[in-house]
């Protein structure tokens, strides 16, 4: 059977393969391979900077020769990769060795092509491979993924600020709220969320076989090998040096992205069951599109499938990445190869969190507000201003205000003339204290919440 988006053992690279196409170019094999390449070049030029006898500075032609090896990485290149590695049985060595072999013919480079991958283990061009296939997928994909996310909530915050609507605690009813209000709480949780995103450090270590320098040092003894390694790894690759560390990167700044990652994928699992929620509820929508089959059996019927399908997703996000951020930093003493093919799976799980993203906008996109629904649920819930009655009758010091309300409001259904009544009875009250509860409903009960929904 070949190998098609039918036969694919991943539904990433099958059925929703176009949703998750952004990460790809980045977080595939020849992502990996494209990014060892970049690695390779970047010291093999650092070291021809760096003074020695051994290995004059390049020309400005070698460096394009070189650099030009990485900017027009192709699919060819990669697979002219795997056929070295047919050879090698050696993924690293496989990029070594295409990188001389594209080098052949060209004196200056040829010359000094032992240089190239110089003093490094196989883990000094992975970790600062990862490192760099993480940084462009997050700032490429996962965070414009977001953003797009919060753009919408925000527009659903300032769009609906006003609008009334009942609240439930315990899934009972309680203090009226407005839909801007609940889109903006989960708003202000989510910008959190992607500012932790945004914030990890990604570190990356290229000091040798087992973190100290060891092979370098005996080539040329008297070069501070730190302070080079630091400067590539900061001025040239963009990414934050990590100076202690075993064979391999210990993979902290892995966990700790993929744990924000996971924060991020909870708050919006939280928002598409409540939006689940409020669409069984009625107080939304979902626009219709021509052709489409809500049931195979019921014709009348609209899912909400788009924000299941995200919180699937979301779910299964997490659940990979919480693998993922438990098992890397683990390594028996200096380096086991455990870490290497889950390493291969940062695609999977961070494209179940894009795959999320996609859905869940789509959902978005076709919400529409029923605000009829949201005015009768409110107005057959009069029993909730039963909380600011007690609250005015403490403030004037009546007695036991909170056990009066509980024993005429508990169990029973209140009406607007079973709580104008009621507060007719509080005589002890002012007049005009009375009259200011009188004009009380439970759609005007909203507190703060459209100020709070319209500042977010």
């Amino acid at each position: 059977m070949s190998l098609s988006s039918l036969t694919a053992l991943s539904p990433l690279d099958g059925r929703y393969a176009a949703a998750v196409a952004p990460l790809r170019p980045l977080l595939s094999e020849f992502g990996l391979m494209h990014r060892r390449v970049q690695v390779e070049v970047e010291w093999f030029i650092a070291l021809s900077d760096a003074g020695f006898a051994e290995f004059e500075p390049l020309g400005e032609a070698a460096r394009g020769l070189l650099r030009s090896l990485v900017k027009r990485f192709s699919e060819a290149d990669a697979q002219v990769i795997k056929d070295f590695e047919k050879t090698t049985n050696h993924d690293v060595k496989a990029v070594e060795y295409w990188i001389k072999s594209r080098i052949q013919g060209q004196p200056e480079l040829q010359a000094a092509a032992e240089f190239v991958h110089f003093a490094c283990t196989s883990e000094d061009i992975n970790n600062t491979s990862h490192a760099l296939m993480l940084k462009a997928a997050r700032e490429q994909v996962l965070l414009p993924a977001l953003d797009r996310v919060l753009g919408q909530l925000q527009a659903l915050a300032h769009q609906h600020a006003a609008v009334p609507m009942l609240s439930r605690t315990h899934g009972q009813t309680a203090s009226p709220t407005t839909v801007g209000k609940e889109v903006a709480n989960v708003l202000a949780r989510l910008r959190k969320a992607r500012a932790g995103i945004a914030a990890v450090a990604l570190t990356a270590k290229m000091n040798g076989a087992v973190g100290n320098y060891n092979a370098h040092l005996s080539a040329w003894p008297g070069v501070d090998w730190e302070a080079f390694s630091r400067q590539v790894v900061e001025e040239r690759l963009g990414l934050t040096f990590n100076p202690y560390t075993i064979q391999i990167e210990p993979h902290d700044c892995m966990a700790e992205l993929f744990d924000a990652v996971v924060r991020a994928n909870t708050i919006l699992i939280d928002w598409c069951r409540d939006v689940w929620g409020y669409i069984s509820l009625g107080y939304f929508k979902q626009r219709t599109k021509a052709g489409e089959v809500g049931s195979s059996t019921m014709p009348h019927k609209v899912n909400p499938i788009d924000f299941e399908n995200a919180e699937g997703n979301f779910g299964l996000a997490s659940a990979l990445l919480t693998h993922l951020s438990q098992k890397l930093p683990v390594s028996r003493w200096q380096r086991d190869l455990t870490d290497s093919t889950v390493l291969r799976n940062l695609g999977v799980g961070l494209g179940h969190t894009l795959l999320g993203c996609v859905s869940l906008a789509r959902g978005m996109d076709k919400l529409e507000l029923n605000a009829e629904a949201l005015a009768a649920d409110l107005d057959q819930a009069w029993e909730v201003l039963a909380e600011p009655i007690q609250t005015v009758m403490r403030r004037h010091g009546l007695a036991n205000p909170y056990e009066r309300l509980k024993d005429y409001t508990r169990g029973k259904a209140m009406t607007r003339e079973a709580i104008a009544e009621f507060i007719d009875s509080l005589v002890e009250l002012p007049a005009a204290e009375r009259e200011r509860l009188q004009a009380m409903t439970p759609a005007g009960y909203i507190g703060l919440a459209a100020v709070l929904a319209r500042r977010v």
